[in-house]
């Protein structure tokens, strides 16, 4: 087959368990700012939140890319799953009675809810064991698997907000004694929601235990020490992205005003779900991508592959930019019904170049993933970090939740020059700038037009939108054709 053919089978495979569960996870949004009308409860979740995400970047410590190196290029591939097992599964037993043990004080520090801090401990526990098991899957090649369980954990929680928020309150409301009525408990939202998660990952787990169960339990120290080794930059670099990625919602509710935090990073957080279609995409192809470079890293001149698949992204990438910003306005009200949310809508074009830069960056990262020179991820990643820290913290105060969503298209932005630019010293490939940047600036300047000049004019979108279309098939339609078909 086509290796593009079956790279692109692939990512929408993996775009497919990305996109269907966030695409189901959208119904919260409505839900929640349903349930929730106050912004308020809505920030303290999306806080929890990040947190959540921070600790689960250092519980997986780069373990995952580090898999995918060794698992490739080992004669013994069960050795290093054996290895990445048992390490997952040492580390995460540590946190967990460690957490336990400091959860008062992890209340304190992050003046959350101790309960809160309880169910957070569980859901990372639980999502640690299954880092591996999806690694395995992925390197494994067993793409469908992989979606149907990513798609099943979402559906479980979906079904369970759906019970808890929705469901009990309006069966208790016309039937106090009904049998379910041991389940309810009023001003219970935000419990129902971590509990609801913590179901789904048990579940998950439970389903990805045959690798732990037939694995034989060998541990190779030089093989891990030389996995660590490749990892740790991964983690400083994980931990970077984290803070490009969430931390902008710790520090909106650190340095506002104490009576608006709460409620700005709720109205922040609901119009940042807008630019989850650019994040599905960018998610979706690198989870295609990623076994791909490792896989065709040996093989006869792969820069050229590497620099034809950014290609392709760029062009659909500029596609799902200017489509997502020109039907801004409609998918807002299809996703965030509450037009007390709305106030944050000027970040959306923002957050989604954000993510699309980081999708780019994410493709010209290859050069230091199979050239094991992961230490200068980390290095551009930090840059980005303190990037964003920097401009979060000066102009928060100021601008509010827009310094956020500047500091992140600021951090991206220079992330994706500095892997290109610093790329071209230690792994050239001929990336083809002219047309990346023609596709790129295109979809950036209509989408200033759409948005700002015109104000989300939907006809004028909507005829910008077809004219980039059109450019976008007359330049490359017979690529396209050669994808479709079984041509090299």
């Amino acid at each position: 087959m086509n290796p593009f053919k079956k790279l692109f089978k692939q990512t929408f495979v993996y775009g497919l368990a990305t996109v269907l569960p966030r695409m189901l996870s959208f119904i919260l949004v409505p839900l929640y700012t349903a349930v929730m009308p106050d912004p308020a409860l809505y920030g303290e979740i999306s806080v929890i939140f990040s947190y959540i995400a921070i600790f689960n970047v250092f519980l997986a410590y780069g373990m995952e890319t580090s898999f995918f190196r060794f698992f490739y290029k080992a004669e013994d591939k069960d050795k290093v799953i054996s290895t990445s097992l048992i390490s997952i599964l040492v580390s995460t037993t540590l946190f967990f009675i460690l957490a336990l043990f400091l959860r008062n004080y992890l209340a304190l520090w992050s003046e959350i809810d101790v309960k809160y801090i309880n169910y957070a401990i569980y859901i990372l526990a639980l999502d640690a064991l299954v880092i591996i098991p999806f690694s395995w899957l992925r390197a494994t090649e067993k793409s469908l698997h992989y979606a149907l369980i990513k798609i099943g954990n979402v559906a479980v929680y979906l079904g369970l907000n759906v019970l808890f928020l929705i469901y009990l309150p309006e069966l208790i409301a016309k039937n106090p004694e009904s049998s379910l009525a041991w389940m309810y408990k009023p001003d219970f939202q935000i419990s129902y929601i971590f509990i609801s998660n913590l179901i789904a990952s048990a579940i998950t787990l439970l389903l990805m235990l045959q690798l732990y169960w037939k694995n034989n339990y060998a541990f190779d120290k030089e093989l891990w020490k030389k996995m660590i080794k490749y990892a740790w930059p991964i983690l400083i670099a994980g931990i970077a992205f984290t803070i490009n990625e969430v931390f902008d919602r710790i520090l909106l509710e650190r340095l506002l005003p104490e009576n608006i935090a709460a409620s700005e990073v709720g109205k922040y957080s609901a119009c940042y779900k807008l630019a989850v279609f650019m994040t599905l995409f960018a998610t979706g192809f690198r989870l295609g991508i990623e076994p791909f470079f490792f896989s065709h890293s040996n093989s006869e001149n792969p820069q050229k592959a590497y620099a034809q698949i950014t290609n392709y992204f760029v062009i659909l990438g500029s596609i799902i930019l200017l489509g997502v910003i020109v039907f801004s306005d409609v998918l807002k009200e299809l996703i965030i019904r509450n037009e007390s949310y709305w106030e944050a809508m000027p970040v959306v074009p923002l957050l989604i170049l954000a993510s699309f830069f980081l999708g780019i960056y994410h493709n010209l990262s290859v050069w230091y993933k199979v050239t094991d020179k992961t230490r200068y991820g980390a290095f551009i990643s930090v840059i980005g970090a303190i990037i964003t820290l920097a401009i979060n913290f000066i102009a928060i105060p100021f601008w509010g939740y827009m310094a956020s969503a500047i500091a992140t298209v600021m951090a991206y932005g220079t992330m994706m020059v500095l892997s290109y630019w610093i790329g071209k010293k230690h792994y050239p490939i001929p990336y083809n700038m002219r047309k990346i940047g023609f596709y790129l600036g295109l979809s950036i300047l209509l989408s200033i037009i759409s948005f700002y000049i015109f104000d989300r004019n939907l006809v004028i979108g909507i005829i910008l939108f077809i004219i980039f279309l059109g450019l976008v098939y007359k330049l490359e339609n017979e690529k396209i054709r050669q994808i479709i078909s079984n041509k090299k």
